[in-house]
């Protein structure tokens, strides 16, 4: 008999290295007078799409399109560190250290461009679709290229560096109080399960995930993560187990260890909510662990919802469900 159940799943995760430990990423910007910009940082992109958010920042910033930036990033012998690819902090802490650096070389541009347009102030120019000028005089723009191009001319190199350090405070052990992590990240996902009581398998039928991202810089990357932390959590939740002995493991090939498949994930619909974080890039927050963490909560919950057995040990292998199963029906009898 093949039973149904709803279960949900919600976390909370504070991103970063936590409890104070120096948390600090660098990044350098140069803009070159063909009217392009250059990043360089230690960030390494696996596949979650930082180096498009470096991208866009900067483009934003300078009024250009994300294609006339060129992002450098993971070379230990030319970029500058920006810690580690983990603990949901490059979109956080690496943009802040793009923006950063941007905003030092965008500050020297716009104070030359200022003079060489005799303009009172710098806070009378702007840039806009690779242009820049005074504004609402349309008299007095011209390429971006050929400012950052006179600049250069007359020695000035629009590069800068900046470093970002998140904001978070050791944990006083006496008193319990601080600030360990910053910011926090949010979310809460709803999983609808089909059980096999004969055979224990489950089969995940739809996930719904909801996530507070801050302010969602590239919506398409967050419902692609969204997604992949899903897939991570439902397996997770019922197929990856190490087995170790003496040390050594026991299942090193996907053969034995198994781990979703795209025919085992199921409908998913992401949605995040976006109230932007005062200390992130234009509000932004991380969202790499958060995505698949209340996956594995959703999918037990769901399981308990459907055949009334509570598994406490991971993953939910249709022999636990089983047993599960079994146990629940011989203390019921035993009544």
């Amino acid at each position: 008999m093949k039973k149904r159940g709803i279960g949900l799943g919600c976390a909370w995760y504070g991103t970063g290295y936590g409890n104070g430990f120096p948390d600090v990423s660098s990044a350098f910007v140069e803009i070159h007078d063909d009217g392009s910009a250059t990043v360089l940082t230690g960030a390494v992109d696996v596949g979650q799409g930082s180096n498009s958010i470096y991208a866009q920042i900067v483009a934003e910033e300078l009024g250009l399109e994300t294609q006339d930036i060129c992002v450098y990033s993971a070379d230990t012998d030319a970029t500058p560190d920006s810690g580690t690819t983990a603990a949901t902090r490059q979109t956080y802490n690496t943009g802040n250290a793009v923006l950063k650096a941007v905003r030092q070389a965008k500050v020297r541009l716009l104070d030359y461009a200022a003079h060489e347009f005799s303009c009172p102030t710098p806070e009378g120019i702007e840039l806009k679709a690779g242009y820049i000028g005074v504004k609402g005089d349309p008299s007095r723009w011209m390429p971006l290229a050929d400012m950052v191009f006179k600049a250069r001319l007359h020695g000035e190199r629009l590069i800068s560096a900046e470093s970002s350090t998140a904001r978070s405070t050791p944990v006083d052990l006496e008193s319990g109080q601080g600030a360990p992590y910053w910011p926090y990240a949010y979310g809460c996902q709803m999983a609808e399960v089909e059980v096999d009581t004969e055979t224990g398998m489950v089969r995940v039928l739809k996930v719904v995930a909801v996530h507070d991202v801050g302010k969602a810089l590239n919506p398409t990357q967050v419902e692609g993560q969204i997604a992949g932390g899903v897939a991570q959590g439902l397996g997770f939740a019922l197929l990856e187990d190490l087995e170790l002995q003496e040390g050594r493991i026991k299942n090193p090939a996907f053969s034995s260890y198994l781990i979703p498949t795209a025919l085992d994930v199921p409908s998913i619909e992401a949605f995040f909510v976006e109230e932007a974080e005062e200390t992130g890039p234009y509000g932004a927050k991380g969202l790499g662990e958060p995505a698949m963490l209340p996956t594995v909560a959703a999918v037990i919950n769901a399981i308990d919802d459907a055949v009334g057995v509570r598994i406490t040990s991971l993953p939910a292998t249709p022999e636990k469900i089983l047993s599960a199963i079994r146990k629940e029906k011989e203390e019921l009898e035993e009544k």
